[in-house]
């Protein structure tokens, strides 16, 4: 095998991770308005990702980093045309991270109950654009034969996130979000937010799984059948479940649906084979993988350096999701 499909599959790996751990991420911050009915309730379910969110976005600083040193190419033409997202993505994220550090810096409901509509209307719009996003990844850009991406002005970078497709897209990354959020929390919690969280994934998984195989079919996201069906199974077999709540089933539901979203990305990333980025000119003028890729002894070079930080960055995050595995109260106690 050579370096450039390991770091390909490395760049997979990554985008799996970012997508699968900040997912619960955004889906809680935009649910916890919604199942928690006080500050007591709403500040429980904030809680459960707050020793893991600014962790859980070193995986997007490892994708966009290791898509800079790995596939210079890549990189420079997808944010040649999607630098307005991207630039969104970016100023949406910095939003939801002011609303967690300083939702616990004043003692006013009123201020959380802001900062608690910042990170849910923060968290849906990154959602919502990375969603647009990915659809780019498998329909591709206006590539000319240079590599550049072609037009100017808002058009050429707006024009590729407003398609029917990348619309679709942005629903599906939505009704995910909100089923990683849901199942999350009813794993994480105890009381009325876990009660509403595991209604609330109950209700929506068999939505979520009819609606992974309308898009795939329809060729909005993956455009692949069969994995529509690995996408749409486990979704599916999360309402099965339902019928036998408890711990088991909170646990099944949320690795069902963890595996589901890994699925969908995996597909995506891999829908075109050996092209990284189509033209929507000409299919002559499509990036391959090896087209992209850095030379011989730049790959090299990364690689030593991944051999170092890699296993570490997986066995801290690891040993953080241990240490704060115990379930967050969101009852009452009387004092």
């Amino acid at each position: 095998m050579s370096l450039v499909v390991i770091w390909y599959a490395l760049i997979v790996l990554c985008w799996v991770l970012f997508f699968v751990l900040e997912g619960f991420d955004f889906g809680v911050g935009l649910l916890s308005p919604l199942l928690g009915r006080d500050d007591h309730e709403r500040a429980a379910a904030v809680r459960t990702i707050g020793p893991f969110w600014d962790g859980n976005e070193v995986w997007l600083v490892a994708a966009i980093g290791v898509t800079f040193a790995a596939f210079p190419s890549w990189y420079a033409a997808l944010l040649a045309g999607l630098y307005l997202p991207m630039v969104a993505i970016l100023l949406l994220l910095a939003g939801r991270g002011v609303a967690l550090e300083f939702r616990g810096k004043h003692s006013d409901p009123r201020w959380r109950r802001r900062c608690d509509l910042v990170l849910a209307g923060c968290s849906a719009g990154v959602v919502l654009l990375w969603g647009a996003v990915l659809t780019v990844f498998v329909r591709g850009l206006a590539l000319d034969a240079a590599g550049d991406v072609t037009g100017g002005g808002l058009g050429r970078t707006l024009t590729p996130i407003l398609t029917p497709a990348a619309l679709g897209g942005a629903l599906v990354a939505l009704v995910a979000a909100v089923l990683l959020g849901a199942t999350f929390l009813a794993l994480r919690t105890t009381g009325p937010v876990r009660r509403r969280a595991a209604l609330l994934a109950r209700r929506v998984s068999l939505a979520a799984a009819v609606v992974a195989l309308v898009v795939a079919a329809g060729s909005l996201v993956t455009g692949g059948p069969a994995l529509a069906a690995v996408v749409a199974v486990p979704l599916a077999a999360i309402a099965v479940l339902s019928r036998r709540p408890g711990t088991r089933w909170e646990a099944s539901a949320f690795g069902l649906t963890a595996f589901a979203v890994a699925a969908a990305v995996v597909g995506v990333l891999t829908a075109n084979g050996d092209v990284v980025l189509p033209s929507t000119l000409s299919g002559a003028w499509s990036l391959t993988m090896d087209e992209a890729a850095a030379t011989g002894p730049a790959l090299r070079l990364i690689s030593a350096a991944a051999v170092v930080v890699l296993p570490g960055v997986l066995v801290y995050q690891a040993w953080s999701y241990r240490v704060f595995r115990q379930r967050v109260s969101s009852e009452r106690i009387a004092s």
